[in-house]
């Protein structure tokens, strides 16, 4: 394994984790705050919003790679 597929896998793991716990901190702040359904709809919204937008990064970065 080189140095760029340990950067990728290090990546792709540490992000899914990140992704993870920040989705608890989220459930965790909505259940404390008494948000209820629609509270807690529009705070995981906005977690995965950004989600997406990195997945959409990584999929237009190796569509354009492709490409080339």
């Amino acid at each position: 394994m080189n140095a760029e597929q340990f950067e990728t896998w290090a990546l792709r793991i540490g992000l899914t984790l990140l992704i993870g716990f920040m989705a608890f901190i989220i459930y965790d702040l909505g259940k404390r705050s008494n948000a209820g359904k629609f509270g807690q709809f529009v705070l995981f919204l906005g977690l995965f919003v950004g989600v997406l937008g990195f997945v959409i990064k990584l999929v237009l970065e190796n569509f354009m790679s492709d490409m080339l």
